[in-house]
């Protein structure tokens, strides 16, 4: 086996200025192509018995703009501007899937600063992995056709350019290269966006743009019956609803009739109710622990999504509280601790007005409950989350005394985890539980019990949330994205 020295890539693209946001677009996405195409033939060529005489090596396109000026600009919105002069770049994937966002950010820039945005190659080459569209894979055996490791010819993901320092703050760029532009880099993205597909068993294009998380089969199922019906109407705003598998029923239609459903569910399901432009509704079963409902945030932020709701069950803390009450969360006892080492535990989760004003009057329009009335059914206050779900089990004098001290009024084991990445990805959040037991007051999650309030109150709850979106739905994106969710710097893209 030889050993390869030189390095073989496609033909140098040279940077070139855009002043259109649409123009840099296509740039940018002719750059990624191009790469992606190269790597994929070379593979398939090797595949087919060529023999390697170099490494095979392709990048990222890149977007990059520089200011030297300290003119104020219009920070109302909180993104779409740079924090300080200085040169700024953001390695860039999937333009496919990103084409709308990309045009907002780079449009925005160009507005706000009146300088050129500049397209061209970056420095980081792109995993093979990453190279090939959805539903290609670079399987096992076909790799030990090519005569050399892998890692010979091309280059693999690497976790040392795959991680959250930009926007966990802690990012310090190297003397004398460009500071971030985009909250994620592009082989973070591209490492989200696969584990997207393994994780809910459906292609990240059909994510939308508002997004549900619960903790229960029986909100997916309801969701689900909501989703066909629409579609066999035919009416509204939505065009599709989708299913693991990629198993779609389009409106109008009464059956799907594309995609495969899986031989079993992922281990978190989702599904899409889709509209034209991204702007509908996916419903994710997170199952129950903050590990699930911070790994499947953590790669559905790479989306940027507008918003997100946690809608789930809880134990009331509270003897006035009764079983079907709601919990409308405005601040978070965060004992999950999975996010630790990213978010400190002492950072303050915030409610955001907008979500907060959206969940309470969709309450109050499904319900018809309102003023002081709405009260007899819905609580605010502070939901504590933990990681231990047997906590009853131990001495719980210590927790409880906490739990009194902070004034939680519910407890779960997925809220504040949710709202907490929210809050570091840049996310809008909120979270509407409601109460499923009281185990403070003897009031257990027993089968029986369960099953009677489950056919009760799933349908209301869901179409709270439902409703809540629709409302959210409805402000402009720049009302969603709060400025008190950015730091003292920040990337310019949201």
């Amino acid at each position: 086996m030889t050993e390869l020295h030189s390095i073989q890539t496609p033909a140098p693209a040279a940077p070139e200025s855009f002043t259109e946001p649409e123009a840099a677009f296509e740039r940018l996405s002719m750059l990624y192509d191009e790469a992606t195409s190269f790597l994929c033939t070379q593979f398939e060529a090797l595949l087919g018995g060529a023999k390697p005489s170099k490494r095979l090596r392709a990048f990222y396109p890149q977007a990059a703009i520089t200011t030297s000026s300290f003119a104020h600009i219009d920070s109302r919105l909180s993104y779409g501007h740079l924090p300080t002069p200085g040169h700024f770049a953001a390695t860039i994937t999937r333009p496919d899937l990103f084409r709308e966002y990309l045009t907002q950010q780079l449009g925005l820039l160009m507005k706000n600063h009146g300088v050129p945005v500049t397209i061209g190659p970056s420095h980081t080459p792109i995993p093979l992995h990453f190279a090939f569209p959805d539903g290609m894979h670079v399987e096992g055996a076909l790799v030990d056709r090519l005569g050399h490791p892998l890692r010979d010819l091309f280059d693999v993901p690497d976790l040392s350019v795959t991680d959250d320092a930009i926007v966990n703050g802690t990012f310090e760029p190297a003397p004398g290269s460009p500071m971030p532009l985009a909250p994620f880099t592009a082989p973070r993205v591209d490492y989200s966006l696969h584990r997207l597909a393994h994780y809910t068993a459906t292609a990240p294009a059909h994510f939308q743009n508002f997004v549900i998380f619960t903790n229960y089969q029986f909100y997916v199922d309801a969701f689900c019956s909501l989703g066909r019906e629409a579609m066999a109407r035919g009416d509204g705003d939505y065009v599709a609803f989708v299913e693991p598998g990629n198993v779609i029923t389009p409106r109008g239609a009464a059956a799907p009739d594309a995609g495969t459903p899986p031989e079993r569910l992922p281990q978190m399901p989702a599904y899409h109710l889709k509209t034209g432009n991204n702007s509908g509704i996916t419903m994710v079963n997170i199952g129950v622990g903050p590990s699930n409902a911070k790994t499947i945030t953590d790669h559905i932020a790479v989306l940027r999504p507008h918003a997100w709701l946690m809608l789930g069950h809880c134990a009331g803390l509270r003897n006035t509280q009764a079983l079907g009450d709601y919990v409308l969360a405005h601040g978070y006892v965060r004992e999950d601790h999975v996010l630790d080492a990213d978010l400190p535990s002492w950072v303050p989760i915030p409610p955001l007005a907008e979500v907060q004003v959206a969940l309470e009057e969709a309450v109050e329009e499904i319900t018809g409950l309102e003023g002081y009335e709405l009260k007899s059914i819905m609580r605010t206050g502070t939901v504590a989350t933990i990681d231990n779900r047997n906590w009853e089990l131990r001495d719980h004098r210590e927790p409880v005394q906490r739990f009194s001290q902070s004034r939680a009024i519910a407890l779960d084991m997925e809220s504040a985890t949710i709202a907490a990445n929210g809050f570091r990805f840049r996310v809008p959040y909120g979270t509407l539980l409601c109460v499923s037991d009281k185990p403070l007051h003897g009031e257990l999650k027993l089968p029986g019990m369960a099953t009677a309030f489950y056919k009760r109150q799933v349908d209301q709850h869901l179409q709270i949330g439902l409703r809540a979106m629709e409302k959210l739905r409805a402000m402009a994106p720049e009302r969603l994205h709060s400025r008190k969710l950015r730091s003292f710097t920040e990337t310019a893209f949201q």
